[in-house]
Formats: structure tokens, C-alpha cells, sequence
């Protein structure tokens, strides 16, 4: 980060519309990634520095430098956007998130090693608000199972955070994503990528185009049917992303 990153944190979080509840709807598929995500990271830093039993909501910048600081009309600042705000959990991870900003800003011998840990969580909250936790973390529009220090530290990284990309991930109904895949065509590197929705009792098959949208496709009814020759292998949400977003890289830099 550069100079003043705190501040642009605290302008972030300023800008958050906290009770809106139709984004936080519209972006549960993306929310609920980005807040897996935020756990993995938070994760890897309470191991590093033997705070796993503070994981997952704490200060990651007071365990790597107690003696950093949010600068003070910062911090004097955020309490105001802070004002009303629920769990606590949340106001904590806001603050530490400031915080982390400003020690960036002050050192430029963190580890390398270790990824950005908030930068998920802010556009988790950018994307529809906060959550709620009891048994399950509540992200209203979808709940997720906290899980342990362990359980996230060894899951699958999710690091396409482009907009765009998140975006491409959110619609309604329960969603099965596949790879069509032939020789030369791996798993890894398909030709392409489609799904099908479930919603309400319907079904609409979806690829996802270089015009960088998801439109109908017959592919998998044709399949069903043994009219296709190409085949196809059912993916993750993150590897449907790593597509997303390497389609997206090419198209938009193409002439």
C-alpha cells in the first residue's frame, strides 16, 4: 500500500451502505467466497504469529507490531462510521483492517509470504454488508460453516477478486458449474466453461461467452442426448472463477 492507506480504507468503509439488504441477496455466491476467503487468510496469519485463539475476527496488525498505530484523526473518524454497527466482531475487523493499512504504510518488511488478509472481508462488506454469528456465520442471503484454525489454513485459495469476475458468480437458484474438456483441453485449461441453474422448479443451462456474459446453451441437453462429442467434467465455484477471469484478461486485452 502507499501513503494514506488507512484513510482510504476508512473512505471505504464510509461508503458502505450496511442495511441493504437487496445486494447483500443479489451477491451471496460472491459474498460467501470472499468470506471463505477472508477465513483462509486470517487463518494463515493466526498460525504465523500464534494467535489461533483469537481467529478469526482480531487485529492482525497488533500480532505482527504492537506498537503500530492508526494515525489519530483516522482513528478518531471511525468510530462515527462505526456507530451502530453489530457484532462487535465486525467494528473489530473494520478498525484492525484501518490499522493493518497504516502499518503497511510504516513498514515494508511484512512477510511475503502471507497474502493481504482484510482486502476479501472489504469487499465482502462492499458487496452487501455485514454478517451475523451463532452457530453459522450469516451473511444474509447465505449462511457458511465457520470451520477451524485448521480446516481453512489448508483450503482452496480464492484470489480471483476482480469485480467483474464476482459478478459472473452470482445468480439465483443452486448453480452446478462444468469444464468441457477434450484432448489438449485439460480440466485446468477447458474450452469452456457452462452451468445450470436450478431456480424455483426451473432449469436453464448457461455457457459462459467471450462476450463475458452467460448466455443459453444447449450443450448439456445435447449431451444428454449423445449429441455432443465434447465432454465434460463438474468444477468448483474457484476453478469456475480462475476461468472467469482468465477469459475476461484476454478479452479485455485484446485490440
Amino acid at each position: 500500500m502507499t501513503e494514506n492507506s488507512s484513510r482510504r480504507v476508512l473512505e471505504r468503509l464510509r461508503a458502505i451502505d450496511w442495511a441493504d439488504d437487496l445486494a447483500a441477496s443479489n451477491h451471496a455466491n460472491s459474498r460467501a467466497l470472499l468470506m471463505r476467503e477472508y477465513l483462509r487468510r486470517a487463518a494463515l496469519w493466526a498460525r504465523a504469529y500464534e494467535a489461533e485463539q483469537s481467529w478469526p475476527f482480531f487485529d492482525i496488525a497488533e500480532r505482527v507490531d504492537a506498537e503500530s498505530q492508526t494515525p489519530p484523526d483516522v482513528a478518531a473518524e471511525v468510530e462515527g462510521v462505526l456507530a451502530g454497527l453489530a457484532p462487535a466482531s465486525l467494528k473489530r475487523t473494520c478498525r484492525a483492517a484501518i490499522r493493518w493499512a497504516a502499518l503497511c504504510d510504516a513498514r515494508d518488511d511484512l512477510p511475503a509470504n502471507l497474502p493481504d488478509p482484510y482486502e476479501p472481508l472489504l469487499l465482502m462488506y462492499e458487496r452487501g454488508g455485514g454478517y451475523f454469528l451463532e452457530e453459522y456465520l450469516d451473511l444474509n442471503g447465505v449462511m457458511i460453516r465457520l470451520g477451524s484454525v485448521e480446516s481453512n489454513a489448508s483450503a482452496t485459495p480464492f484470489v480471483t477478486l476482480a469485480a467483474a469476475t464476482l459478478d459472473a458468480l452470482d445468480a439465483e437458484g443452486q448453480i452446478t458449474y462444468y469444464a468441457k474438456v477434450s484432448e489438449g483441453y485439460p480440466r485446468h485449461n477447458p474450452r469452456g466453461i457452462v452451468r445450470r441453474r436450478i431456480d424455483e422448479g426451473q432449469t436453464y443451462d448457461e455457457a459462459f461467452t467471450r462476450r463475458l456474459l452467460w448466455e443459453p446453451t444447449d450443450y448439456l441437453r445435447l449431451y444428454e442426448l449423445g449429441h455432443n462429442e465434447v465432454d465434460h467434467v463438474k468444477i468448483t465455484e474457484i476453478e469456475a472463477a480462475m476461468f472467469i477471469e482468465s477469459v475476461t484478461a484476454k478479452n479485455l486485452g485484446s485490440p
